[in-house]
């Protein structure tokens, strides 16, 4: 591989296979880092020297996140006692959620994000720590508050912290915006975490769909991101670990 992309993938898509056997096939396609792992798999990870790229594990859920005071006490809880963890591990990113809107408006949402997530950002700053607030679609996550990388980059901004950042999954904002490339080059400073998908269905991000992944990559690499792209597609494929195979070889620009 060029190496000029830190290549992960999310274990979800694949996971009638055991993890264990999961990370050995990772090891064998080259492939050094996994997304969305939680502590109690951890150990296993680093038996078999395999970098938790994106961990999870402090968040109530998608629909129930920063967003709504009413979770704050119980993420606070969750994400003061995983951060140091996650530090301890040897890793860097954790996941995070705006919650669904329930009712509450955008300006609302994104204060009572900024209330809540400033209780926690100075201990991930002590850790380096980076918090990384997922963006998706309306059709797959309806009513999902932080659906566009407008309303994200705007509470990055208004967070003004290095240990908050958004997780850019590519399928998600194909589908709720478009204008892929231009969004990473004019905002990718706010990006610390790419997942792919192929559009439309969430299958393989070969030539069976409708974005076109190495110019994407080519647009990642050229703004000079070091972090970790992910593949997220559910195979459709027989053989989902040559889908996977071929999937690293697309976005190895």
């Amino acid at each position: 591989m060029r190496n000029n992309i830190n290549h992960s993938v999310c274990q979800w898509c694949f996971n009638d296979i055991p993890l264990e056997d999961f990370l050995i096939l990772l090891k064998d396609l080259g492939v050094t880092a996994i997304d969305l792992i939680g502590p109690k798999d951890w150990p296993l990870l680093a038996k078999y020297g395999i970098h938790c790229a994106m961990c999870n594990g402090a968040e109530i859920s998608l629909e129930q996140g920063w967003n709504n005071p009413e979770y704050h006490h119980q993420l606070i809880k969750n994400y003061t006692e995983l951060i140091p963890k996650v530090a301890e591990a040897g890793y860097t990113n954790l996941i995070c959620f705006s919650g669904n809107c329930n009712g509450i408006d955008a300006k609302t949402g994104m204060q009572n994000c900024i209330d809540g997530l400033s209780k926690i950002i100075p201990l991930a700053e002590k850790h380096n720590v980076v918090l990384q607030m997922e963006l998706f679609n309306q059709i797959d996550h309806p009513d999902y508050m932080c659906d566009s990388s407008e309303w994200g980059v705007a509470l990055c901004k208004k967070l003004n912290s290095t240990s908050f950042k958004l997780l850019f999954d590519i399928y998600h904002m194909q589908i709720q915006e478009g204008d892929i490339c231009r969004t990473i080059k004019e905002n990718h400073q706010y990006f610390g975490h790419y997942h792919t998908a192929g559009v439309p269905g969430r299958h393989e991000i070969d030539h069976t769909q409708e974005l076109n992944y190495p110019i994407i990559m080519k647009t990642i690499v050229d703004t000079g991101f070091k972090g970790y792209v992910a593949q997220e597609f559910m195979p459709i494929s027989k053989n989902k670990i040559q889908s996977l195979r071929e999937s690293f070889l697309i976005c190895d620009v």
